[in-house]
């Protein structure tokens, strides 16, 4: 959903100078936060679920990573560092948006610049910008999260495409997430989208099990009216090749194999096939050593190259000159370069990897690194313990090579790999309970012991023999 645009002389984000602050369709909550944390660029995605990326194809929004997924770009040279900026950007956002991304600390941020290059454009004001990335994969989504968001919205949910966010059906599909993006383009200004996507099974809905669907048989309700401040907006609908289907009522346009209905604002879908397939896995039964790998399926007949990214928590540490690329079983070299590898800090910064990757064509390219697991002590340990850690997705972004290969310009799309479980050493938080529970039945019983032996009076009782 495009919700607003707003010129230079509206909102202007930036570190060194500020313009009179007038607001219409763009929320006020939101430019407040931008305005008091100087910051140019940012992305928040909350996500419940795998992007089934061989079944759905690419998504229209690339951050489809599970959980919650936080980047910005904000400019350097203010009284304010960096680092103090995100920190408050984060906290804020926290309590806009009801989400835990307070926890997203310098234990979780990395500058994975290559990855995530800025969609809009960075003002040329002299001085430098930087991005910072972190993602919390074990946050979930639910409705609290779905409220202020749609607070966000001009017209909020009672007109408009919005009016389709039922949450008691968007939070029961099959995937969900929803997004905020704010960007700065030259001679436009500030740029805000909202983005909601959704992978629904009609069948679930149909006690009849018929394919056909309709906006009310998915969400439950309909569009009654466009929403009053929009300047257009479009419903599309993908049909089906070499299928027959009946789409009521009919659409005014047929374009490109899509259907346009003109409601007065979602993007035209499209679903294509992916160039490559990944499947990450952290492989040993032991909870102090593992091994990672990545198995990477090209199915194009021309070689692909792509930027392999791992942002991993300290807990788990790689052993880099165990990193192997095997090509259809067989170990090749070529296959990674470019490899930029930051080591973390126990109890502090995370391990930022990166590596370019060359696809050989109709190729299975499996990359192993063995890891360690690190011991953490008893008050570092979440409450569900025995769960386990959830670890952050690897993302892969298609970069397109210069002739002399000796640098790239990345592509549009990325692709996120299913978050991880890792099992560490967990102590025996029940033998605390037991070590009390002892300790008390103990004294309870010298205690009473004594006590008794203190307080008790021994009477000689004699018997009166003439009786018996």
């Amino acid at each position: 959903m495009n919700v607003s645009k707003c010129d230079t002389k509206h909102l202007r984000c930036d570190c060194l100078t500020f313009i009179a602050q007038h607001y219409t369709f763009f929320p006020l909550a939101l430019g407040q936060i931008l305005r008091q944390y100087a910051v140019t660029e940012m992305h928040l995605a909350l996500n419940a679920g795998n992007w089934n990326y061989d079944r759905w194809g690419y998504p229209e929004e690339q951050g489809v990573g599970t959980g919650a997924e936080l980047w910005a770009w904000m400019g350097d040279g203010a009284a304010i560092t960096v680092d103090e900026r995100w920190k408050g950007l984060r906290n804020a956002l926290a309590g806009l948006f009801c989400a835990s991304l307070g926890s997203l600390d310098e234990l979780r941020t990395t500058s994975p610049a290559q990855t995530f290059i800025p969609e809009g454009t960075l003002p040329d004001w002299g001085v430098s910008h930087t991005v910072r990335h972190a993602s919390l994969p074990s946050e979930h989504v639910c409705t609290e999260n779905l409220t202020p968001f749609l607070k966000l919205l001009p017209c909020k949910s009672l007109s408009g495409i919005a009016s389709l966010l039922n949450p008691h059906r968007l939070f029961d599909a099959d995937w969900h997430g929803m997004g905020v993006h704010v960007l700065w383009r030259e001679g436009e200004g500030v740029e805000m989208r909202l983005t909601f996507q959704s992978v629904s099974d009609p069948l679930r809905y149909d006690s009849a099990k018929k394919q056909d669907w309709s906006l009310q048989s998915l969400f439950d309700r309909t569009i009654h009216r466009s929403c009053p401040v929009a300047q257009s907006s479009e419903i599309v609908v993908a049909l089906p090749k070499n299928a027959l289907y009946s789409i009521k009522p009919e659409p005014p346009l047929i374009e490109r194999s899509s259907a346009h209905f003109d409601v007065n604002t979602p993007l035209e879908y499209r679903s294509e096939s992916t160039q490559f397939s990944v499947k990450r896995t952290l492989r040993g039964p032991s909870q102090a050593h593992g091994q990672l790998s990545v198995v990477i399926v090209n199915h194009r007949p021309y070689a692909i190259h792509t930027l392999y990214l791992e942002t991993m928590p300290w807990l788990l540490q790689f052993y880099v000159h165990t990193l192997e690329a095997r090509v259809d079983g067989v170990l090749q070299a070529g296959i990674i370069s470019n490899l930029t590898y930051i080591p973390s800090v126990p109890h502090s910064r995370p391990t930022t990897f990166q590596a370019l990757l060359n696809l050989p064509p109709h190729s299975t390219v499996q990359i192993t690194m063995d890891v360690t697991k690190a011991f953490l002590r008893y008050t570092e340990h979440p409450p569900d313990a025995q769960r386990g850690w959830d670890l952050p997705p690897a993302i892969f972004t298609p970069v397109e090579l210069a002739t002399n290969d000796s640098s790239f310009s990345v592509k549009e799309g990325r692709h996120y790999t299913s978050t991880l479980l890792v099992d560490l050493a967990t102590p025996d938080f029940s033998m605390p309970y037991n070590v009390i529970i002892f300790t008390c039945s103990v004294i309870a019983y010298i205690f009473g012991t004594i006590f008794n032996l203190l307080t008790r009076r021994f009477v000689v009782v004699r018997l009166d023999q003439t009786k018996t």
